[in-house]
């Protein structure tokens, strides 16, 4: 685990947030009471069992799902709407590519929407540069993956989540994905990044575990 100079104000976080599926006395709670704070140039590892809440704590970071009760928070206020690509970005576990786009369209087309430009070091880093024009849907599964990655952090959204980004990787692939967590780090992003993969949980420079939809360290 590394160390960071953190600031006093967190970028992003949860307060108190719940997240449940259904109602009345068959409703399935998938978190309770969950606290979590997020600082820029910082990477937090999530880790659990499966089933623990990670995913369902992504998601509602990100503002794909509801929080049932208390708040997402970015800078201090509450989020009232899903949060722009800009301020928090998703890696999802179904990476969600435009498969008859190329793997650089793919990991560039945020940006292009906004009317900026991707970072070009990106495909690079994540070992993509020789099939930066082949459509993402004639790569492997890892490249895809790789892909997703290079297109959450080629926009440099002030928060990025991550949901599993070395499930589909071999080692050297990892190395990779660490790289390009790092280089986040330094320009400032907020990272929580989801996983099994003790490499990622080493490197990071917090560690939040959560079991039964709570944070307990």
């Amino acid at each position: 685990m590394t160390g960071t100079a953190r600031v006093s104000t967190p970028v992003a976080g949860l307060r108190g947030v719940g997240r449940s599926y259904g109602h009345g006395s068959s409703a399935l709670a998938v978190l309770a009471d969950v606290d979590l704070d997020l600082y820029a140039g910082e990477v937090v590892a999530l880790v659990g069992r499966s089933g623990s809440g990670k995913s369902t704590l992504c998601h509602v970071l990100a503002g794909v799902e509801p929080a049932t009760s208390g708040t997402v928070q970015l800078d201090g206020r509450p989020l009232t709407a899903q949060p722009d690509w800009q301020d928090v970005a998703l890696l999802p576990q179904r990476l969600g590519l435009a498969v008859e786009l190329t793997v650089a369209e793919n990991a560039y087309l945020p940006c292009w929407l906004r009317g900026r430009a991707g970072d070009p070091a990106v495909l690079g880093l994540l070992g993509l540069d020789a099939v930066a024009d082949r459509r993402a849907g004639s790569t492997s599964l890892g490249e895809q993956q790789r892909a997703a990655i290079a297109r959450l952090l080629s926009y440099r959204s002030r928060v990025a989540v991550l949901d599993e980004p070395t499930g589909h990787q071999d080692d050297e692939n990892v190395a990779r994905v660490q790289e390009s967590l790092d280089l986040a780090r330094t320009q400032g992003t907020a990272v929580l990044v989801a996983t099994h993969d003790d490499r990622l949980v080493r490197s990071a420079d917090r560690v939040v575990r959560i079991e039964n939809g709570r944070i307990v360290a």
